[in-house]
């Protein structure tokens, strides 16, 4: 009961005390609120203060700089004005200066219309004159003026003639100095460290035999073997007295050596008859193949040449069995090669090109038998299909004078091919071509006037001219073994080079009685 009572007690108290503390709070709440608007009202009074007298200042401060602008303005116009008015007086000083320049050029110009007039007319006086002297030396000299002109320019062409001639022996005697010291030290040493043994090849080869009574056997039943070794070989087989041998007559090598290797095979194995040749030719060119890819890959690293594609390869090697003039083609690609490398670096060039184009120089002579176009047209179609470098394929172009060369190493190229063709042993040539470049030679000299005869000597590799000594004088001499020279050299191919000698001799006979 006495629970009850405090727990009554308790509620009535906080039904009483939660409305008055809520009464009081709210009270304490707008208390708080009317200092807080009074507070915010004082400190926006302050800020209309402060901010009236800024604006105060700032108005000032403008007014301060709008007076300094404008002093400064006037100061600036005063000084343009001065400006201005020193230009004025300049300007005016000038053009009076002209005025007195103006008359003073009218009175030249005066002056200068009367020496004019002075002149022309002394002029006048003066070519009347000259024409009485031009009489007074025609009826001296007893010659036309035609005539003496004509034996002025003579004189004069003589002279220049004379000088000509005199120019050209000092600029190629000093030129031949300096380039022959030079060129030979280089070739020189490009030839010693390259220095290659020759042997001449010729259109047939020989095949040794264990006896006579092999040449039966070969020959066959009615030919059939020999016909059918001929066929398949396209050699020719000339089997004759000469004793336990065989002849291979034909212009291809490769099918020279196939036919050579074949008969060998046969001769070896004693079987010989129609099917076994077949299966030996086939044999033959097998092992013809193998050396091919064999002597390309050996060029290749003889001459340190890389990055060729393996069908440049194979026809550097079936260059093994092709000849120019009775030299080797792969033997002179490969010294090419190694003379031009060396004398570009002698040169300070580029040594890899050089070698490379040395190396691919004579590549369309491995095809040239089985393609229409000259050797060079055929090696520049090949290097283009397998794109090679356009300086390689330019420098194989021009080793034949086709192009002009674009690089250096291109003219290396030919230096070193006309070296390389012009070593004693290297080339041989048949009689008919050798006896018609002496001819060419001849003919040649002959067409020159003044030439009394022409002797090609030395195997065509100097041409001695003699002169008639009453048209051709000593200056003319040195004139016309130029020009022989360079028709030599437009008209004619050959290897190494040909000496121009000039000869001019005159002889006073009489016999004492």
């Amino acid at each position: 009961m006495n629970a009850l009572i405090i727990v009554a007690a308790v509620l009535i108290s906080l039904a009483i005390g939660i409305p008055i503390g809520m009464t009081l709070r709210k009270k304490v709440a707008e208390s708080k609120i009317e200092g807080a608007e009074k507070e915010a009202k004082r400190l926006v009074d302050l800020a209309k203060i402060e901010a009236e007298n800024m604006k105060k200042e700032e108005i000032f401060k403008a007014k301060e700089e709008i007076m300094n602008s404008r002093k400064e303005l006037d100061q600036e116009i005063k000084e343009r004005r001065g400006e201005i008015q020193k230009q004025e007086a300049r300007i005016i000083q000038k053009e009076e200066n002209l005025e007195r320049r103006s008359e003073s050029f009218d009175q030249k110009e005066k002056e200068i219309e009367q020496t004019r007039n002075d002149l022309e007319i002394r002029s006048q006086e003066l070519e009347t004159l000259y024409e009485k002297e031009m009489e007074e030396l025609q009826r001296i000299t007893g010659l036309t003026k035609e005539e003496a002109k004509q034996r002025l320019l003579s004189e004069i062409e003589r002279q220049i003639t004379s000088e000509k001639a005199a120019l050209l022996r000092e600029l190629d005697q000093k030129a031949k100095e300096d380039a022959n010291k030079n060129a030979k030290e280089i070739i020189g040493y490009a030839i010693q460290k390259c220095a290659a043994d020759h042997t001449s090849e010729t259109t047939v080869s020989i095949v040794s035999l264990p006896n006579d009574d092999m040449k039966g056997r070969i020959i066959g039943r009615e030919g059939r073997n020999i016909k059918a070794l001929e066929t398949l070989t396209g050699i020719d087989l000339i089997i004759d007295d000469t004793p336990e041998a065989v002849i291979l007559s034909g212009f291809d090598p490769l099918r020279r050596e196939v036919a050579k290797i074949a008969l060998e095979k046969l001769i070896e194995d004693g079987r010989i008859h129609p099917a076994k040749i077949e299966e030996m030719v086939e044999k033959a060119k097998e092992e013809v193949e193998a050396t091919i890819k064999a002597e390309g890959e050996r060029a290749i690293l003889e001459t340190g040449v890389n990055g060729l594609h393996p069908d440049i390869v194979k026809l550097i090697g079936k260059l093994k069995y092709r000849t120019s003039y009775g030299q080797n083609v792969l033997n002179h690609s490969i010294e090419v090669s190694n003379l031009a490398r060396i004398m570009a670096e002698e040169l300070g060039l580029d040594p890899k090109r050089a070698r490379r184009a040395g190396l691919l120089h004579d590549i369309g002579k491995a095809l040239d038998h089985d393609m229409e176009g000259t050797h060079v047209e055929i090696g520049v179609d090949i290097l283009k299909k397998y794109k090679e470098n356009p300086l390689v394929i330019n420098a194989v172009e021009a080793h034949h004078g086709d192009v002009e060369p674009q690089t250096l190493e291109a003219v290396l190229v030919q230096a070193a091919d006309a070296i390389s063709a012009s070593r004693p042993g290297a080339r041989r040539e048949t009689l008919e071509a050798y006896i018609k470049r002496l001819e060419n030679l001849e003919q040649i000299a002959d067409s020159f006037e003044g030439v009394e005869k022409s002797f090609a000597i030395q195997a065509g590799r100097e041409i001695r001219i003699i002169v008639k000594p009453d048209e051709i004088n000593d200056d003319k001499m040195t004139i016309l073994a130029r020009d022989v020279a360079k028709k030599i050299e437009d008209e004619m191919d050959y290897p190494g080079q040909i000496k121009v000698n000039v000869i001019r001799e005159s002889r006073a006979i009489d016999y004492a009685k």
